[in-house]
């Protein structure tokens, strides 16, 4: 991907375009108040929507190495928090049994 004629954004910008405008409804505001208590930034994908058009516009390499910072911070943010759920290695011993369902209890 050395070429700049070959690299293409991650997303369409368009994707970019519809996460900024969802970030930004109402809906959107209202559930990460309540969640997080605060309202949520919707800066970067503005920053990645221009940055994407930019590039689409001109080629620019500042634009192209804003696009894969962001996207790459985007990716490290998902991995850093564990499962909630610990996976198993093999199932539970009576798994064949017939459930408990119909005993009183």
């Amino acid at each position: 991907m050395a070429d700049g004629a070959t690299w293409r954004p991650p997303r369409a910008c368009d994707d970019y375009r519809s996460e900024w405008k969802h970030c930004r409804s109402i809906r959107n505001l209202f559930h990460h108040y309540y969640t997080y208590g605060e309202a949520p930034s919707c800066a970067q994908w503005k920053r990645d929507y221009e940055n994407c058009r930019e590039w689409e516009k001109t080629k620019s390499s500042a634009a192209k190495d804003s696009l894969c910072k962001s996207e790459k911070e985007r990716i490290l943010e998902k991995r850093k928090y564990d499962p909630v759920w610990t996976l198993r290695k093999s199932p539970p011993p009576d798994w064949q049994l017939p459930l408990d369902e119909g005993k009183p209890k």
